[in-house]
């Protein structure tokens, strides 16, 4: 089945939005009555600019509390004489302070927000060992109060690299894979003392991103082997909820995509892998 979302039916245009928001006061992406959440508020002032009902769909559809500094979205709009340059600058007039529009443009032929990504972008950020937490900081942080060996979560990290069943460190939804490519699962200390992790993969089952981290910790404490990990994951016996950790410290830095001569099989590609019950959780 062709995808039916790939290009917007006639009278409409579809723009490109890249944009960044503090999710501290949000009940994460998805819309939801009576919540505020990222995907209901920018509908709704988008809505108000072009004069029509509207739909966003985003690449990263993150939890309550989690932040993005590199989000990017897809919607259209009826096709109408429109100010695309100043787009930006016209929302950004009438949104809270803690959403920004970064850029508009008319996205390329097949573009699809979701459906045409390749990979997300991660970062998450630890103050380990009891290290006090700047008031500037608190909303993109998240303490621990044991110290955190630098070597060892990234021994524990780099052991999940590749292609995997990470049942384990998510949780189920029905119609949905855990079977994910991770490119990339690396920690730094940062000058200020923070460690920072970067996880990259092609798509992340829902509360993946917070389990990895707890699991990772718990090496880099010493409270497991290395080879804990390991085994966590090939048995696929599903970590304790008590590994996840906040959401704060989660920060959706990048999405990629490819050449925009490939987005309409790159598109199509991941919709026919949503009807097989293959699509992402989060």
């Amino acid at each position: 089945m062709t995808i039916p979302v790939l290009n917007p039916e006639g009278g409409f245009r579809r723009l490109q939005i890249d944009f960044s928001y503090d999710g501290t006061n949000f009940q994460g992406w998805a819309k939801q009555p009576n919540y505020r959440t990222i995907q209901g508020v920018l509908e709704e002032l988008i809505g108000k600019l072009v004069r029509a009902k509207v739909d966003c769909v985003t690449a990263g559809r993150t939890d309550a509390g989690v932040h993005a500094t590199g989000a990017v979205l897809h919607v259209d709009v009826p096709d109408q004489e429109m100010d695309i340059e100043n787009f930006a600058f016209k929302l950004n007039r009438i949104l809270d302070e803690d959403i920004r529009i970064i850029s508009v443009r008319e996205a390329p032929e097949g573009f699809h927000a979701r459906y045409s990504a390749t990979a997300r972008h991660y970062e998450y950020k630890i103050a380990d060992g009891n290290r006090p937490i700047s008031p500037l900081e608190r909303h993109y942080v998240a303490d621990w109060y044991r110290p955190l060996d630098l070597d060892l979560l990234n021994a524990a990290s780099a052991s999940l690299l590749g292609t995997h069943d990470f049942a384990a460190f998510c949780k189920w939804r029905a119609n949905a894979t855990t079977i994910r490519t991770l490119k990339d699962f690396s920690w730094v200390r940062n000058e200020s003392g923070l460690l920072v992790s970067h996880i990259c993969a092609d798509g992340f089952g829902y509360n993946m991103v917070r389990n990895l981290v707890g699991a990772a910790v718990c090496v880099g404490e010493k409270r497991y082997e290395l080879e804990w990990i390991r085994r966590v994951l090939t048995e696929k016996s599903r970590v304790s909820d008590s590994y996840v950790f906040p959401s704060r410290g989660l920060t959706l830095a990048k999405v990629d995509y490819p050449d925009d001569a490939k987005l309409p099989a790159i598109a199509q590609a991941a919709w026919e892998s949503k009807l097989a019950g293959e699509d992402e959780l989060e």
